[in-house]
């Protein structure tokens, strides 16, 4: 049986990033709820180089 979480970067990174956040208004709401809040990172932190 395998797991339920498979990770992968660039999946993440487009899934959760910045880009898809900043592309929809629901999106650009949890940035400034998140920015508003004080947190160190607003979205997934990307990685050096997802490809």
């Amino acid at each position: 049986m395998s797991q339920t979480y498979q990770p992968k970067k660039r999946k993440r990174a487009r899934t959760h990033g910045f880009l898809k956040r900043i592309a929809t208004a629901a999106g650009r709401k949890v940035l400034l709820r998140r920015a508003r809040k004080g947190r160190a990172s607003l979205t997934v932190k990307p990685a050096k180089k997802i490809r």
